[in-house]
């Protein structure tokens, strides 16, 4: 049984609130500059591959801040998070997440990968992010992002773009949220009939919520992810809209139990190639490797990125918190 609390904030009076247990947050603070995105100081891994132990950052060869941007003042994040009162302040600065022809990503011991353009963001806490995968993934848990375009650096839809995904070690998602045409080798009409919508992946890729990807809105997705019975459900919402439980309790039976399937929560820009009918069979199946990359500058925006643990609730957003 769900049993919602709302707290209102009465002028004259102090707030009254309870607030959820955030393990990891992702807004990012006022306080939190450009620089810093390239020392991963903050909630986010950023660092240059050789500077890192043991483990490489998914961008391409650039600085990071030559594919990620803090916006400052300069653009509205989601209302969601607001705290109900007037004048609304925001409490943080829009992330700015891009591609271009750089985006390659070159993993530790691997060739690079020209099949793919890539700009991750990986959730950490000041550079680190192993102990904080066992922290974010135990029990129920959820995760919550918001997504907006950006209009001046618009996908090309017919590719597929996974761009928010939990990866254990074996390359798979524990969930995943996918925009585009996806990928078939051989290609299919493109775009996709459904391109320009979010689809809400399991871990076997089956479609959990679908909603469209309209422009000019800041669209709001909390993930329930439960560890120890391996389920997802699903919550969305526009703008100030509360978050509504669009997909219940679902099982996700491919997902690996344990330390096998966890891994890092990705706030990402990944596109996938267009199979080249110039390439051989072999290599038109490498999606990693080879395929069609046009080379243009895409980008999306995101805000309200914050992992909860759900004994103390699930934050439906504007201080409403739902009971389990």
């Amino acid at each position: 049984m769900r049993v919602v609390l709302r707290f209102v904030h009465f002028v004259a009076l102090v707030a009254c609130t309870v607030a959820t247990s955030v393990i990891w947050d992702g807004r990012a603070p006022f306080n939190l500059t450009n620089a810093d995105l390239e020392t991963s100081t903050g909630p986010y891994l950023t660092l240059p591959s050789q500077l890192q132990h043991n483990h490489s950052v998914v961008k391409g060869a650039e600085n990071a801040t030559h594919y990620t941007h803090l916006l400052g003042r300069s653009k509205l994040p989601t209302p969601l998070w607001d705290d109900g009162r007037l004048p609304i302040i925001p409490r943080e600065q829009v992330i700015s997440v891009t591609i271009d022809n750089s985006s390659v990503f070159v993993p530790g011991g691997g060739p690079p990968q020209y099949g793919f353009r890539r700009t991750d963001l990986i959730a950490a806490v000041d550079g680190e992010h192993t102990e904080l995968i066992t922290r974010l993934e135990q029990n129920t848990t959820i995760f919550h992002f918001s997504i907006q375009k950006d209009e001046l650096r618009p996908l090309n839809y017919s590719h597929e773009y996974q761009i928010v995904f939990i990866e254990p070690n074996d390359g798979s998602h524990v969930f995943g949220i996918q925009l585009g045409s996806p990928f078939t080798d051989p290609t299919g009409p493109l775009p996709a009939p459904n391109a320009h919508s979010f689809k809400v992946l399991d871990h076997a890729l089956n479609v959990l919520f679908s909603t469209p990807f309209t422009p000019n809105a800041w669209h709001n997705f909390a993930i329930e992810v439960n560890w120890n019975n391996r389920t997802l459900a699903v919550w969305y919402s526009l703008d100030a809209e509360l978050l509504r439980l669009v997909k219940a309790t679902t099982p996700n039976p491919t997902a690996a139990a344990g330390p096998d399937g966890q891994g890092d929560f990705h706030i990402a820009l990944l596109k996938l190639p267009i199979v080249n009918p110039a390439d051989s069979p072999t290599d038109q199946s490498d999606v990693v490797h080879h395929g069609i990359q046009e080379g243009t500058t895409e980008g999306l925006f995101y805000s309200g990125v914050f992992v909860e643990d759900a004994a103390q609730g699930i934050s439906r957003g504007l201080d409403v918190v739902v009971l389990e």
